[in-house]
This record gives structure tokens, C-alpha cells and sequence, in this order.
């Protein structure tokens, strides 16, 4: 092994979205209140601050306004308030059905909130860490936790930069760094490398519901200003996915500057192999609701990511010897509200305010730094509002789209939250899909390159690259799986549910052979969730490769 130089500091944060960087944030405020020095690095795998963040977004400030009460007087990017909302039933016969203002819980609506670009908060975070004193790495990806000889974790390795896919130095090579930590916050964002590592090895879900995952795809659109409504926003249910047990949802976003964000969230426990989120997300865009907006428009920017979705039920323990997880890669999602950003940036700053106590209290242990942030989350705002939206997620699950609604309204309107049960999902996504043979084939229309596009042209949008010779970060744990059992049993589905063309089936001369496309990959993890034989394993790629995303 290389020599890897060592880089000493007191907290280490690897992952630069909203949670990272809410607790550095918040860190470096406190240091800065209470005259403490302390030495605070992020970390973060993207080429910039911003390059691999994707959401929605509309944002609800109610962390921002804590962390930053002067944010507007600031330039905070949050620039367009929503102005109106709309929620509708999709069908491909009637339409669009609006759902009743009344019939609307009071989590889904939107007053006071902003529809912004996530990737330029973030940009913005960002940038007030550095004002603040945090040392701010980017280009680097966390590949390693690094541990001391009882176990705990004392920071992270960055992946070594420059060998080939074979793993040998090329002449370009550099060592990895060992950055060292008192602490160490994992805030990798959904379904982090390192965190499956620390659950695995902490048995930090020991006793929780399996984590839940949905598949968000993401359009940025440039349209005829007499269409755009600034601040109108627009969440849809059912079609193209259905009434039925294949759930997700669709949304339409007007941004400023002629901008709509359209997407669709498919729900990874779908059932049926030969389903395609991303042939569905195509169909979406030529429903009436839709078409019409972005026709004669200029498709700007395309992308995907997972998200987590499984609630309070599927929270992990927060902490470990050494270490925190926050945000995406715990799973603070509200997925009544459709949100993750202020829950994120919450979980980050009460990750920050258990982190200076350690350091201001001359070392309160690793035991009193889980029981200070746990206790903290469950005084929190955060652990009252996850704890309300519990039922949304695991009811659409059971009763599907129509009567999880229905089942979301009498929770929520009737009861605000405080049903006085709690249900469970305890199948995980990888273990909810059925035969090919038994399922009813989907036959999608071609792209007419107006509206609906193919794959690779949508990748090519995300200004997706990874170094052509370097080693895969799609690892398969038996190369013959996907051929052997995947292929007969489910007509191989990672071909139809990476939204990035990275995984093929390639027929010739009377055999076939799995081809892995890696340069593709957006880094959503969809296929580390969802394989239904958990055969591949997504590990952090040679850093600053992946998505370029401007404001998505």
C-alpha cells in the first residue's frame, strides 16, 4: 500500500449538502461565540460544492431561519416564494382531477415556502462555512473509515487518485489522505457508502423497520414566458404509475427565469421487473397537465437520485464510537411534506450542537456524545414533525395510491398525526419484485425528441465523467449472478431501473453477457437498492467524477 499522508483535525464532515454543511455551519458559529478554536475539514466527492446535489426543491426555511436568521439580507439564493399550489390525480382518460383545497393535509401545503435550487443553496452553505473558518475539500471522496485498536472511528480515508481499472498507479497517481478526527459526521446523503459500512458494523438499525427508497428524476426546462408562473407549483399522483401498489408522484415547479423543474418519484418497492422509471418519467411529460408547458421549450438539464422515504420507523441509532450520522444518511426525509432539506439541516445542527458540548465540556465521551444527539433529535421539532408524517409512506405502501390517500387524510386531517398505532413495512425494496414470467410486460413509446428523450442524451445533459481508466465503483459481489439468476428470473431489471443506461444486457452469437457502463453513472444508488439479489455494491468512485449539475 502507498504511504497516505496524515492530516490531523478536531471534526471531520464528509459530504457537502445540507446536513454537512449545516453542521459545519453551526460548528464554526458556536467555535466563533465561545472563543474555542477548533480545526473543522469537509469533505466533499463532487468537483464543486453543488456538482451532485439534486432535488425538487421547494424548501421550507425553518432550519435556515435558526442557522442564518439575516439569510435574505445575506443572498440567500431563495428568491422565488411559492405563489400557488395544486395537487391533482393523474389519469391517461380524464386527465387531471384537482384535489380539493380542504382535502389537502396541512403538511403538504406550501405558504412561506420557497421553490429554489438546491444545488445553489448549497453553493451558498457553502461558501458561509469558508467566511466561517471551515477548511472546505472538494474532488476528494471519503473510501475508507479509519478506525483506532478498540474500534472507534478516528475519521476517513480519501480514495487514491490516478489508478487504472485494474487497479495498478498510472503515472499520474497520488496517495490517498488520512484525515484524522476526534469526530467524524457521515453525512453522505442517501444511501451513503460509508454509512452501510458503520450500519453493519455498529448495528445501527438493530431493531428498526427496513430503510425505504424512492427514484427521483429530475428535468430542467426552458419555456414560453407567457407560460411561466413564478412560484407555482404543481404535485401530481397516479398516472403514469397508477392508482394501484406502484407508487410515486410527479412534480412541476416554476423556478425564475422561464425555468420549470418537472420530475417523477417512482417508490423502489414497486413489484412488476419490467417496469422502467425512466420510460415512466418520458410518459409523464406527455400527459395534458404537462405537455403543454414544455412544448416549444428547451430541455435544459437532466438528472436522478435516490431518496429515503422509510420515516421515523426506519431511523438508524444516530451516533457510534467517534461518530454521527445526519441528514440523508440517517434517513430524516418527511415524506408527508415531500421534504428533506430543513430536516437535514437540523439533524446537521443538533449533530454540531452535541460536537461542541464534547469539545467546550473537556470531553464528555463517545457514550454521553449518542445519548446528547439522540436526546437532542428527540426534543426536537425534528422528532415531533417525522413523527406525525409515520403512517404516510408505509400506508401508500400497503394500500397503495387511492386508498393510501384516503387512509393519509383521515391520519392527517382528521387526526393530525396521532393515530395511536404505527405501520410498519417490513419488506425491503430489493424483496418486493416478482417474476418476469408472471408479470405483465410494458410496452413504452419511442421518444419523440420534442417532449421524450432517450437515455443517453438525458446523461449527456448531466454532464456526467469518470475517468475512462480507473477502477469500477459498481462492484458485483458474483459476477454471474446477473446472468444466472437475475436474467431468467427477472429479465435482468437493472436494465430498465438505472435511469443512466449504466447497466446491459448484450446478445450476440447466441449468448449474452452483462455489460457495465460506468461512465454513465449518476451517482443516484438506485441499483445498490434495489438489485433484488443485493449483488451490487456502489462504493465511492475516483473523486470529482459523476453529474456536474448547475441548479438543479
Amino acid at each position: 500500500m502507498s504511504h497516505r499522508e496524515v492530516m490531523p483535525f478536531d471534526v471531520v464532515i464528509v459530504g457537502g449538502g445540507p446536513a454537512g454543511l449545516a453542521t459545519a455551519c453551526r460548528l464554526a458559529q458556536m467555535c466563533q461565540q465561545h472563543n474555542l478554536s477548533l480545526d473543522i475539514c469537509l469533505i466533499e466527492k463532487g468537483s464543486e460544492i453543488g456538482a451532485h446535489i439534486l432535488s425538487g426543491a421547494v424548501i421550507e426555511t425553518t432550519a435556515l431561519d435558526e442557522l442564518f436568521p439575516d439569510w435574505k439580507a445575506m443572498g440567500a439564493p431563495l428568491t422565488t416564494p411559492v405563489s400557488e399550489e395544486e395537487i391533482h390525480f393523474l389519469t391517461s382518460k380524464l386527465g387531471a382531477i384537482k384535489v380539493p383545497n380542504f382535502l389537502i393535509p396541512a403538511g403538504l401545503h406550501n405558504k412561506g415556502n420557497f421553490v429554489v435550487s438546491l444545488a445553489n443553496l448549497c453553493r451558498w452553505l457553502g461558501e458561509q462555512a469558508e467566511n466561517l473558518g471551515v477548511q472546505v475539500f472538494t474532488g476528494f471522496s471519503a473510501a475508507e473509515i479509519l478506525y483506532d485498536q478498540y474500534g472507534a472511528v478516528i475519521g476517513v480515508a480519501t480514495g487514491d487518485m490516478g489508478r487504472d481499472k485494474d487497479g495498478n498507479e498510472k503515472d499520474s497517481f497520488e496517495a490517498g489522505y488520512e484525515l484524522q478526527a476526534k469526530y467524524t459526521v457521515f453525512s453522505e446523503g442517501c444511501r451513503g457508502y460509508l454509512g452501510k459500512q458503520l450500519n453493519r458494523k455498529f448495528k445501527l438499525d438493530k431493531g428498526k423497520a427496513p430503510q425505504h427508497y424512492g427514484l427521483g428524476i429530475k428535468e430542467l426546462w426552458e419555456i414560453d414566458p407567457a407560460l411561466h408562473q413564478p412560484g407555482k407549483i404543481v404535485h401530481g399522483l397516479g398516472w403514469p404509475l397508477g392508482m394501484g401498489k406502484t407508487t410515486g408522484g410527479s412534480f412541476l415547479y416554476h423556478l425564475e427565469n422561464n425555468q420549470v423543474a418537472v420530475g417523477l418519484i417512482t417508490d423502489l418497492n414497486y413489484s412488476n421487473p419490467w417496469l422502467d422509471p425512466f420510460q415512466e418519467f418520458q410518459r409523464l411529460k406527455h400527459h395534458a397537465l404537462i405537455k403543454p408547458l414544455l412544448k416549444g421549450g428547451k430541455r435544459i438539464s437532466y438528472g436522478a437520485r435516490a431518496l429515503v422515504k422509510g420515516g421515523i420507523q426506519s431511523l438508524p441509532a444516530l451516533a457510534f464510537p467517534g461518530g454521527l450520522l445526519a441528514g440523508d444518511n440517517a434517513g430524516f426525509l418527511n415524506f408527508l411534506k415531500l421534504k428533506g432539506t430543513h430536516t437535514a439541516m437540523k439533524s446537521g445542527m443538533l449533530a454540531a450542537d452535541s460536537i461542541f458540548s464534547a469539545f467546550h465540556e473537556d470531553g464528555i465521551g463517545a457514550d454521553r456524545l449518542l445519548s446528547s444527539y439522540q436526546e437532542k433529535v428527540e426534543q426536537s421539532w425534528l422528532q415531533s414533525e417525522l413523527y406525525q408524517a409515520r403512517n404516510t409512506a408505509p400506508a401508500m405502501h400497503r394500500f397503495g395510491t387511492l386508498l393510501g390517500s384516503l387512509f393519509s387524510f383521515v391520519d392527517q386531517v382528521l387526526f393530525r398525526g396521532k393515530l395511536p398505532f404505527t405501520l410498519i413495512d417490513s419488506t425491503p425494496d430489493h424483496a418486493c419484485l416478482k417474476s418476469a414470467e408472471s408479470s405483465v410486460k410494458i410496452q413504452y413509446p419511442k421518444p419523440d425528441n420534442e417532449i421524450s428523450f432517450d437515455r443517453l442524451s438525458s446523461v449527456y445533459l448531466s454532464n456526467t465523467n469518470h475517468e475512462e481508466d480507473q477502477p469500477c465503483h459498481l462492484q458485483l459481489f458474483d459476477p454471474q449472478t446477473p446472468l444466472d439468476f437475475n436474467l431468467p428470473e427477472y429479465d435482468e431489471p437493472a436494465q430498465r431501473y438505472c435511469p443512466a443506461g449504466v447497466y446491459e444486457i448484450i446478445r450476440a452469437n447466441g449468448e449474452s453477457r452483462f455489460q457495465i457502463n460506468a461512465q454513465n453513472c449518476v451517482h443516484c444508488k438506485t441499483c445498490d437498492i434495489k438489485d433484488p439479489t443485493q449483488n451490487i455494491n456502489w462504493v465511492s468512485p475516483e473523486g470529482g467524477g459523476g453529474p456536474n449539475y448547475p441548479n438543479m
